[in-house]
């Protein structure tokens, strides 16, 4: 539908420095039935010039009552509010059907927006990602540079068990999915599985939709999966919230330039961009005052004696100030107007009568003051137990309580915000589909850097179970599963408080192009076999049994020593006690689900074996899960896999630096071992406990001269001291934009000739 602006751009030359000129009086200011406020305009000194396009409108007036759009291009603005500093535009509902002449589905058409010529930003507050449809999975992409240096993805997916299943106004995974996106994005692409099509549901369910679009403007009806009305009752298009801003200043560098700078009324102020220091700030009235800051006296006096509500409590005392108001008495009268009466001031005895009523105003008013104070202190509390009761807290106390020696501590609101200075962005260190992780110190344990998950909305059932479920959390002790403190359950959704686990993630280990060390082949070893351990120990020791749902290498944490750290809990869930039970709504992550959970919705400990092949096949192959780059038939790393060992392509696969330093025997068993993972069918597949015998096995195969190329440099990995040698010195380089990476580590190691 759009073609990227950043080709427009190369045909266009901006004004390189903004100017904070004002709009001609002939300036169009209204295009059908949209109104356009400035700093927004159409046409050559009618906008705020500011080096980019974000506030260059078009109106084409040939059309019905004519359309608005941003730029020259076919983004269609819905209306613009200056106060909030965002505009509404339509965004284009992606459908992907089947079509019964060809008997196969249609072309898909990958949509672009991207914004990346203005400052425009996506609302990730207002907005979600929404697909609709049966067994329809999509993605929704960021383009190159948008977050730095990262490209974000996300998918979901929306299932159907049966048509009778399907609920109006419920989006919950069934028929319909909603999945958030993160701040900062001002372009995506969105695009289907073509794995996941809907040809098998045709005769009730023809196409799959796909949109980014604002929350409250989606309401799902079941007919939307059934019938075409999604696309019919929204014209194709549902409304998108975009947040602007000016420039790429802060308000106290925009100040310096007093010929650029766009709040020019003289009752304004400067705010910040919520996105950060280098994008822009934007102009807001000052209290008191309504109107347009960015034009010479736009900002005027709201007289609140004329409001919907007379503020004063006597008719007729309100006088309007700039910026205020005041309530005074009439001449010969005496009293309080503002939230009291006037009285006659006829002798010295009305003086005191007005003097003792002003005293007893100013009494009650304390005193009602104080009666509000406590009422709400105790309205708190009260809403402090409920969410206690409500997540569990009773139980999991009363547990605590008859089973001495427990290791488990319920935290305090105000500890948790002690901790992470009133969880301030700047201690971020993980955003997920689950919640957002930031570090702090907790005082309580003496100091100790603890990771705080602060969960996204529970469903009714885990807010039910929540405390059930971190008791026996809090019981799990193994080397290779981070450690769970506590939590906190008298907040609206709880928060974990786990160990903090230093030194990054196994994925960030194994793809981060910023790492440039090489990953020998028993540290690989070595981190699996530990991974399998803490699995098999979940599945078969803990009790109940406990199945992860989500293992991936992102999951898996390094500490000091790169020693494997299982973390994530957040789509785990309790064995279920009867076979028949099943979960309706998919959880995981593309590229590691098991396709017979896909199928049926059955959640078992062979999902978790299926998903540690993946992670197995990445240490093997140094490739990632899911690459979208690829051709559909080699796309998920467990299909291509499979695909070479069948064609006898295993070493192709392989990546090069394990080949040179490992016997192709042993990477051969590794190899089968993966595979017997990857078994379509769950029975087939061995137990994680047998999967970790056979890690342990293969190990200590790895260590005989015979099944090493160079013995050498393995023993001293994992038994002597590392050789340090000024050429194969490698640095491995970490981040803190997640949970788990720190400070910049260092691992001397051999190279192999």
């Amino acid at each position: 539908m759009l073609l990227p602006l950043a080709i427009l751009a190369l045909s266009v030359r901006l004004a390189a420095a903004a100017t904070a000129m004002q709009p001609r009086e002939t300036c169009l200011q209204q295009c059908g039935d949209v109104q356009i406020p400035y700093p927004f305009g159409i046409g050559s000194g009618c906008h705020l010039e500011t080096g980019d396009w974000t506030f260059v409108l078009s109106c084409n007036r040939s059309e019905d009552d004519g359309r608005l759009r941003v730029y020259n291009y076919q983004i269609e603005v819905a209306d613009i509010s200056v106060p909030l500093g965002q505009l509404r535009i339509y965004s284009a509902i992606n459908a992907w059907c089947y079509n019964g002449s060809t008997g196969a589905m249609d072309d898909q058409n990958n949509w672009w927006y991207n914004m990346s010529i203005t400052n425009f930003r996506i609302n990730d507050t207002l907005n979600r990602f929404t697909v609709v449809g049966c067994n329809s999975l999509a993605y929704i992409l960021s383009p190159d540079g948008t977050l730095g240096a990262d490209q974000y993805m996300t998918g979901c997916m929306a299932t159907c068990p049966g048509v009778d299943r399907l609920k109006n106004g419920s989006c919950a995974g069934v028929g319909c999915c909603q999945t958030a996106i993160p701040g900062g994005l001002n372009g995506y692409q969105v695009s289907f599985e073509e794995k996941f099509n809907t040809s098998g549901t045709a005769n009730f369910s023809r196409c799959s939709y796909a949109v980014l679009a604002e929350a409250k403007a989606f309401d799902f009806r079941t007919t939307y999966v059934t019938t075409d009305e999604f696309m019919a009752a929204n014209a194709g298009q549902l409304p998108l919230v975009l947040d602007f801003a000016i420039g790429h200043k802060t308000c106290e560098e925009a100040k310096r330039n007093v010929s650029a700078y766009a709040c020019v009324s003289g009752n304004s102020e400067c705010v910040d961009s919520k996105y950060g220091p280098r994008h822009g700030y934007l102009c807001n009235c000052s209290s008191g005052y309504e109107g347009n800051p960015y034009l010479h006296d736009g900002c005027h006096d709201i007289n609140e004696c004329e409001g919907k509500q007379y503020p004063c409590s006597v008719p007729g005392t309100c006088v309007n100030t700039p910026g205020g108001f005041t309530c005074t008495c009439p001449d010969k009268t005496t009293g309080n107007a503002y939230n009291g009466t006037c009285e006659d001031n006829k002798s010295q005895l009305g003086w005191k009568i007005a003097i003792g009523i002003s005293s007893g105003v100013v009494i009650l008013i304390i005193t009602a003051s104080c009666a509000y104070m406590i009422h709400q202190k105790r309205r708190l509390a009260k809403i402090k137990r409920e969410h206690f009761r409500q997540h569990g807290g009773l139980l999991l106390f009363e547990e605590m309580k008859s089973r001495q020696g427990l290791a488990f501590t319920l935290f305090t609101q105000e500890e948790l915000e002690d901790a992470t200075n009133r969880f301030d962005e700047r201690n971020v260190i993980g955003k997920g589909g689950n919640g957002t992780v930031y570090k702090g110190t907790i005082a309580r344990h003496n100091g100790a850097v603890v990771a705080i998950k602060r969960c996204r909305l529970a469903t009714e059932r885990q807010a039910k179970e929540f405390g059930k479920e971190m008791l026996i959390l809090s019981q799990i002790n193994h080397r290779n599963i981070v450690k769970l403190y506590g939590c906190c359950l008298e907040v609206e959704v709880p928060m974990l408080v786990y160990k903090y686990i230093p030194n990054g993630t196994l994925y960030m280990l194994i793809h981060d192009g910023r790492a440039r060390m090489r990953i020998p082949f028993a540290m690989r070893m070595r981190i699996a076999h530990q991974t399998a351990e803490a699995l098999a120990y979940l599945h078969s020791w803990a009790s109940p049994p406990i199945i992860h749902g989500d293992v991936k290498t992102s999951n898996i944490l390094l500490d000091e020593d790169y020693t494997a750290k299982v973390s994530d809990f957040g789509a785990s869930a309790l064995a279920p006690a009867d076979a028949a039970q099943f979960v309706t709504f998919v959880q995981g992550t593309c590229g590691y689900l098991d396709p017979e959970y896909m199928r049926t919705c059955r959640l078992t400990d062979k999902s978790d074996v299926y998903s540690f092949g993946v992670v197995l096949l990445e240490l093997l192959t140094c490739r990632k899960a899911l690459s979208l780059e690829e051709l559909e038939e080699e796309k998920y790393l467990s299909s291509k896999f499979l695909l070479a060992v069948a064609e006898n392509r295993l070493e192709e696969i392989l990546d090069a630096q394990i080949k040179n330093e490992q016997s192709i025997e042993v990477l051969e068993q590794v190899a089968e071992l993966a595979k017997q993972c990857l078994e379509m069918s769950g029975e087939k597949r061995p137990s994680m406990r047998k999967v970790a015998e056979e890690l342990d096995r293969l190990m200590k195969l790895s260590l005989h001269p015979w099944g090493q190329q160079n013995s050498e440099e393995l023993l001293a990995l994992l038994g002597g001291s590392p050789s340090a040698v000024d050429s194969d010195q490698i640095e491995l380089s970490t981040s803190t934009r997640n949970i788990s990476f720190s400070d910049t580590a260092y691992i001397g190691i051999r190279s192999p000739r």
